[in-house]
C-alpha cells in the first residue's frame, strides 16, 4: 500500500499544478534566486475560457520554463470570491511571485496586500489594483482602440451608425472604453445605435444572442466596435445567422489562430482587429515578476505595444495561423519589454 500511494518529488509538484522546471538546479548566470532554483510563481486568472487566455497562459507557461521557475496556474471561473481564494492558496504554497491576470479590483485589493507584506512579488495584467508595488503590464489598450477605430473611419468615413459591444467594470474595456468615447467626441458624425456585451464563460454565444436583438432593432447598423475577440466572434455569429454578414463590418482588439480562420473565411464582415500576440504578453507577465524577485527594477507601467491586422493583410499573405502572423510580422512576436541579459527567450 505504501508503494502505491508514495509520491516522487515530481508527482508531488503534479498534484500541487506545479511543473518541476528542466533547471530545477539554478540556471546558468542568473542572479539569486534563480542561480540556486526551486522558485515558485502563481498565474492567478480571471478568465480562461477563450484563445486569448489560452494563449497567454500558453505565452507564461514557456517563459516559466525557459527560467527555470515552477508554475503554478489556478484557472479563472469569472468568479471573483474563487479568485480571492486562489490567491491566499498561493501564498500559502510559499510561492514568490503572484501574477494576476484580470479580475475586479474591489475583490482582490485586500488579499494582494496579505502577499506583499509576505514579501510576495505582485504583477498585474489588465487588471488596475491600484499599488505603487505592483507593476502593471498592459497591452496598451488604448493605442488598441485607437489603431482599430482609425482602420474603421479609413473604411467607412468619419459618419456611420455603430453598434458597440462593452462591459464596465473590465481594465482593458475601460480604457479602450475612453478611446471609443473620444472618437465620438472628435467625429459627431458616428453614432451610437446600441450599446451591449456579456462577460462569462459563454461571452461569445451570449453576446450573439444579444447582437441579434440589436440588429433586429436597428437595422441601420453598419459597423461593430467590439473590442474583444469574443465580442467579435458573437457579432460575427449574429450577423451569420441574421443574413446580414455583407451590410457590416466588424472592427475588434486581440487575435488568435481561431479568429485569424474567422477573419479570412469569405463573405466574414470581421474586417480588422488591432492585436499583440498573447503569448508574448503572458511572457513578458513572467519576466516582470522574475525581474523583481531578483531585486531589479521594474517599471510601474510596462506596455506591449499592439500592431493592425486586416482581413486583407491576412488573405493577401496566406496567413491562416497565429504562428505564421508571427513569421510574416516579426513586430508580432517578439517585446523588449521587461527583460534582461540573463532571461532566457520563451519558445513558443
Amino acid at each position: 500500500m505504501y508503494k502505491l500511494y508514495r509520491l516522487t518529488a515530481a508527482t508531488a509538484f503534479s498534484a500541487l499544478g506545479l511543473v518541476p522546471s528542466a533547471f530545477a538546479e539554478g540556471l546558468p548566470g542568473a542572479p539569486a534566486p534563480f542561480d540556486k532554483g526551486g522558485v515558485k510563481l502563481a498565474l492567478i486568472s480571471y478568465i480562461s475560457a477563450g484563445d486569448f487566455f489560452q494563449a497567454y497562459q500558453a505565452g507564461a507557461e514557456a517563459q516559466a520554463k525557459a527560467l527555470g521557475v515552477d508554475l503554478r496556474v489556478f484557472p479563472g471561473r469569472q468568479d471573483a470570491a474563487e479568485q480571492r481564494e486562489q490567491i491566499l492558496q498561493a501564498i500559502n504554497l510559499g510561492v514568490q511571485g503572484i501574477v494576476v491576470d484580470h479580475g475586479l479590483p474591489e475583490s482582490l485589493t485586500d488579499v494582494v496586500q496579505q502577499a506583499l507584506d509576505k514579501g510576495i512579488k505582485v504583477v498585474a495584467f489588465d487588471v488596475n489594483l491600484d499599488n505603487p508595488k505592483i507593476p502593471q503590464i498592459e497591452q496598451s489598450d488604448h493605442k488598441l482602440a485607437e489603431i482599430a477605430l482609425k482602420q474603421a473611419i479609413k473604411d467607412n468615413g468619419s459618419s456611420f451608425n455603430a453598434g458597440y459591444v462593452y462591459v464596465a467594470g473590465f481594465a482593458p474595456l475601460d480604457r479602450r472604453n475612453e478611446i471609443w468615447d473620444k472618437v465620438k467626441a472628435a467625429n459627431p458624425g458616428i453614432v451610437e445605435k446600441a450599446r451591449f456585451g456579456n462577460v462569462s464563460d459563454t461571452t461569445a454565444t451570449s453576446t450573439a444572442d444579444q447582437a441579434k436583438a440589436v440588429f433586429q432593432a436597428n437595422p441601420d447598423i453598419s459597423v461593430v466596435f467590439a473590442p474583444y475577440d469574443e465580442f467579435a466572434r458573437g457579432v460575427k455569429l449574429a450577423a451569420a445567422d441574421l443574413g446580414i454578414s455583407s451590410k457590416l463590418k466588424i472592427y475588434s482588439a486581440d487575435i488568435s489562430t481561431a479568429d485569424i480562420q474567422e477573419i479570412v473565411e469569405e463573405g466574414s464582415p470581421w474586417v480588422a482587429t488591432a492585436a499583440t500576440n498573447p503569448a508574448v504578453v503572458g511572457a513578458v507577465s513572467i519576466r516582470a515578476a522574475a525581474l523583481q524577485i531578483a531585486g531589479e527594477t521594474v517599471p510601474q507601467k510596462i506596455v506591449v505595444d499592439p500592431v493592425l491586422v486586416t482581413q486583407l493583410q491576412l488573405r493577401d499573405a496566406g496567413v491562416t495561423t497565429i504562428e505564421e502572423l508571427a513569421k510574416k510580422i516579426p513586430t508580432f512576436s517578439t517585446s523588449a519589454a521587461a527583460t534582461a541579459s540573463w532571461i532566457p527567450a520563451a519558445a513558443f
